[in-house]
């Protein structure tokens, strides 16, 4: 990139000087050539002045001038010229009254030719010729080109060196900000880039960086996390299992023995599948593949049928009430949502369950509310958070691995909607309210 920024920046300079070069030098030609016209003009003028009155001696003065007959004849010129002639008969007849232009004149010291600006003068019948040399506006002119010719490649160089070093200063921190990254190996340790002072984009950048990294990983500790969770959580029936396979194994023999120690390992196989449907739901939401088929549904009828369901087989009271509402969902998905809430509530302790449904123009609401203590302290906002169980449960004396309400909410956020959890009326337990969209 340093490479590409100083050659760019030298081809453009390169443009520019050239252009601000040559105007510069045309501008300077310009300006010498009007002052050697200004000084002829005046001469002239002052010697048709002298002439007017009689006065020869200024035009035998003047260093080049002469003053020529209608035949081309010389009448009178400069002591300095001698013989030689600044106009040859012909161009004394077809000269104009103040023509001016450059001829290469036999005028020199050994009559050598040089470069020389005449003005002509016609006065009267006779024509006035005045004369300087155009060496000196060549040589300086021959002069000024080798300057810039010299002087432009130096400028250009000069600032090729200077955007390459502004450039390199500028990049300097990025190629820190690569070497660290290059090091940086995993999201488990605790590198950071390093810090940029300064606000400007470079600086930002490297504050989004770090604050990239910290965010990888908190999701990288996340998910460190849930596979020791899903580890423990695996182990445990993984080893019930076992133990009640060796047990049918010794009581080989005892038919009721055997019977028992087959039945509990078949509850813990439900067990393990049921976890392994949890984290394939769970891992499903969070690639975006969990699949939802919406047709339209009445939350109130499903309520009812699904409290109907449970509340035998989890040992509960519950209650379903509200108003009809018609939702565009997957039944099957809401009732996975009902069922795990109620059994999250009967393994808190509750007695009574309540599903209640409501509607407004824009939102179908589902509060499920229990009369169980409530969420623990502390676990409230992390609820939902996968494997997130209070004590009792992780002591053993409550069933499930902590997924019931990770679930619900990747379920109820599949169908666009919004789930919350609290503590408090109408039951004084807990109360998960699930918000799903009419449209």
């Amino acid at each position: 990139m340093r490479a590409r920024v100083s050659l760019v920046t030298a081809a453009g300079a390169a443009c520019v000087l050239a252009i601000c070069l040559a105007l510069l030098y045309v501008a300077l030609d310009r300006e010498l050539w009007d002052a050697i016209d200004s000084g002829l003009t005046t001469r002239a003028g002052d010697l048709a002045v002298a002439l007017e009155v009689g006065d020869a001696v200024a035009l035998t003065d003047d260093p080049m001038a002469q003053l020529y007959g209608p035949d081309g004849r010389v009448l009178a010129g400069s002591a300095a010229l001698q013989e030689r002639r600044l106009l040859t008969p012909d161009q004394v007849r077809q000269a104009g009254d103040g023509a001016l232009g450059t001829r290469s004149l036999p005028i020199g010291e050994n009559g050598e030719p040089i470069s020389a600006r005449v003005l002509t003068e016609r006065l009267g019948s006779g024509v006035l010729a005045v004369a300087v040399s155009a060496e000196p506006v060549h040589a300086a002119r021959d002069r000024l080109a080798l300057v810039l010719f010299i002087a432009a490649p130096l400028l250009v160089g000069a600032l090729a060196v200077g955007a390459w070093a502004v450039v390199r200063a500028a990049l300097r921190p990025v190629d820190a900000l690569t070497r660290e990254a290059g090091i940086i190996s995993s999201l488990e340790s605790d590198s950071s880039l390093p810090a940029v002072p300064g606000d400007d984009e470079i600086a930002r950048l490297a504050r989004t960086l770090n604050d990239m990294l910290a965010r990888l990983g908190v999701a990288a500790e996340r998910e460190r996390a849930f596979v020791d969770d899903a580890s423990h959580e695996l182990r445990t029936p993984l080893a019930v299992l076992r133990g009640e396979l060796e047990l049918a194994l010794d009581a080989i023999g005892d038919d009721r023995e055997v019977e028992q120690s087959l039945r509990a390992a078949l509850g813990e196989a439900d067990r393990l599948s049921r976890l392994a449907d949890d984290l394939l739901l769970l891992a499903r939401a969070r690639a975006g593949g969990l699949v939802v088929r919406t047709e339209a549904v009445d939350l109130l009828d499903l309520a009812a049928a699904e409290a109907r369901r449970l509340a035998p087989a989890l040992g509960l009271r519950i209650e379903a009430s509200g108003e009809p509402v018609v939702v565009n969902a997957d039944p099957e998905r809401l009732r996975q949502v009902l069922a795990n809430l109620a059994r999250n509530s009967a393994a808190a302790g509750a007695g009574t369950v309540r599903f209640r449904v409501t509607g407004d123009r824009e939102w179908a609401t589902v509060e499920v509310a229990d009369d169980g203590p409530g969420f623990p302290d502390g676990l409230l906002d992390a609820a939902f958070a996968r494997f997130t169980r209070g004590d009792d449960a992780r002591s053993g004396a409550a069933p499930g691995a902590g997924l019931g309400l990770s679930i619900v909410r990747e379920v109820v956020i599949a169908h666009g909607g919004l789930v919350s959890a609290r503590n408090g009326p109408p039951l004084g337990g807990a109360v998960v309210t699930a918000r799903l969209p009419l449209t």
